[in-house]
């Protein structure tokens, strides 16, 4: 799974796209994209990553978050058996079938408060979530006003807070969005190999001091942290598989097993053999 800025398919008109209970909870995966999220989770207790945001969840959730808001993936370090759907709306939807239609007045304010990003609580969190588990069986037609009814469903609730104080912008231009893209892409390639600091800022045109304080600035940790985590990501993945620690290691681009032991306890809070082992015992 890469880190980058999503994009719906542009080979299909529809507005909408369906994850179907993906599995994403050995990966960090830190990403925005244009498109709105409708994210539910059930059988989980995490962390809710959201722009600025950052809280606890206990037993399910469900979030609208508003486009190119930067956020986590739900289900990240979750060891539990659960269930997620994630719904994405394009952000033409809300301009070619919601604007300027009075009987779709409040859908459109709900879209509009998306910017805040949206946490929903009580009844319709469970209404709305029982909804969403049964999008995947339903064809196009049906599909389509599923999701209306389930926009409707949230737009006239009460049972929301907003996660921000006033609506996030994300504070990456087209130029910056690019660029992160670029940096992220380059993670993704040679994660697996030694990557010098000096060559990641060359890509962005950089001194590497300079490069350091932007990526720092940008992103809220510094580029090793953020490289180590991506590659524990990996090293999950991997362990998850079947590989063994030391092939791990060294496939994740770390250059010593001691190395790569205390980074993988500093991010997930075990050393490696453990985390494979409770693994194993779970599939047992």
């Amino acid at each position: 799974m890469k880190i980058q800025l999503e994009t719906i398919a542009p080979n299909t008109k529809s507005p909408f796209r369906l994850l179907h209970d993906p599995k994403l909870n050995h990966l960090f995966y830190w990403h925005f994209h244009p498109e709105l999220e409708l994210v539910y989770i059930e059988g989980a207790n995490a962390k809710r990553h959201v722009g600025d945001h950052i809280s606890d969840y206990k037993g399910s959730d469900l979030v609208l978050i508003g486009s190119n808001i930067p956020h986590l993936n739900f289900d990240h370090g979750v060891t539990s058996t659960y269930r997620k759907e994630v719904l994405h709306l394009k952000t033409n939807f809300k301009e070619n079938v919601i604007s300027g239609l009075p009987e779709l007045k409040q859908i459109d304010r709900l879209l509009e408060l998306s910017s805040y990003g949206i946490a929903f609580t009580g009844t319709t969190k469970t209404m709305a979530g029982e909804l969403m588990k049964t999008l995947h069986l339903l064809e196009p037609f049906e599909f389509f006003m599923a999701i209306m009814q389930l926009l409707k469903l949230l737009a006239t609730s009460s049972d929301f807070e907003l996660l921000h104080k006033k609506p996030y912008r994300n504070r990456y231009s087209d130029k910056e969005q690019k660029r992160i893209r670029k940096i992220y892409g380059y993670i993704d390639d040679h994660y697996q190999q030694k990557i010098v600091l000096d060559d990641v800022a060359a890509i962005c045109n950089l001194s590497k001091p300079a490069f350091c304080r932007y990526f720092k600035k940008n992103t809220g940790t510094t580029f090793i942290s953020f490289l180590n985590q991506y590659r524990i990501s990996q090293a999950k993945r991997l362990l998850l598989s079947g590989k063994n620690v030391s092939e791990t290691c060294y496939e994740c681009g770390f250059e010593s097993l001691s190395y790569f032991n205390r980074s993988f306890k500093k991010v997930t809070g075990e050393n490696p053999s453990k985390f494979k082992k409770q693994l194993e015992a779970g599939m047992a």
